[in-house]
């Protein structure tokens, strides 16, 4: 993806989270530079991968496959063994119109996904087979509290105000239903790492490689290693 791209994206979202009335924390609009000046008080930002996280991916066609995410509180794979540790994780999406994201499971994160507002939210469900192919039996899931069962690659509508609880290896898909709107999705889960934690059906590129074409109007999360040196600010303040 461009990085003119990314930036157009993030503006376009930050536009529709403040006409939801979904207000970002403010490290969210962080600049590059002032990246540069953040000492080591930020740590816990880009250690635990809070931030923005934009997709395609590697499809080329953000539209059609891709998906808008920022990662407002998270603990790191290390505090799920900590019984006072951070083990939970909030993030915000935004789900496009007919725009998809493959089909996958998360090996130990379970999550809640809420349709906090806009269109429909279309889930397709399978459960996974022991070699992690898509099983054929039924799916079993509980949306807000009330169990459901669908065929194998049945697909849940969620309206506005619906949630439904993924649990591990319940293979997914999901996008927008067209006609309906943007869609802007919650998640509540436990620790997020996408670095490891991702089983996708198909091999798919899970972050996007970038063509530096513009500067960065925000920072990915994948960006803070670039910019953020900690070591540095502290040396100079010294």
């Amino acid at each position: 993806m461009k990085r003119s791209e990314l930036n157009v994206i993030m503006q376009q979202s930050a536009d529709f989270l403040a006409r939801m009335q979904f207000l970002l924390p403010a490290f969210a609009f962080w600049t590059s530079d002032a990246w540069r000046d953040k000492g080591p008080e930020c740590a816990e930002i880009v250690q635990s991968q809070l931030g923005w996280d934009i997709t395609d991916f590697g499809s080329g066609d953000f539209g059609r496959v891709g998906l808008f995410m920022f990662t407002i509180r998270n603990g790191t794979m290390a505090e799920l063994r900590n019984p006072l540790g951070k083990v939970y994780a909030e993030k915000v999406l935004i789900v496009r119109e007919g725009q998809v994201t493959p089909t996958h499971f998360h090996f130990q994160k379970m999550e809640d996904i809420i349709n906090r507002g806009g269109g429909n939210l279309m889930i397709q469900l399978w459960n996974s087979t022991p070699e992690q192919g898509l099983a054929e039996s039924d799916v079993s899931v509980s949306v807000d509290g009330v169990r459901q069962v669908l065929p194998a690659g049945g697909t849940l509508v969620l309206r506005p105000g619906d949630s439904v609880c993924l649990t591990q290896h319940l293979y997914h898909r999901f996008w927008g239903q067209e006609q309906t709107g943007t869609v802007l999705v919650g998640e509540v889960s436990r620790v997020n790492d996408d670095r490891v934690d991702n089983r996708f059906l198909d091999p798919i590129g899970r972050f996007p490689e970038i063509e530096e074409d513009a500067e960065p109007l925000y920072l990915l999360y994948n960006d803070y290693q670039r910019y953020y040196r900690p070591d540095i600010v502290a040396a100079g303040q010294s």
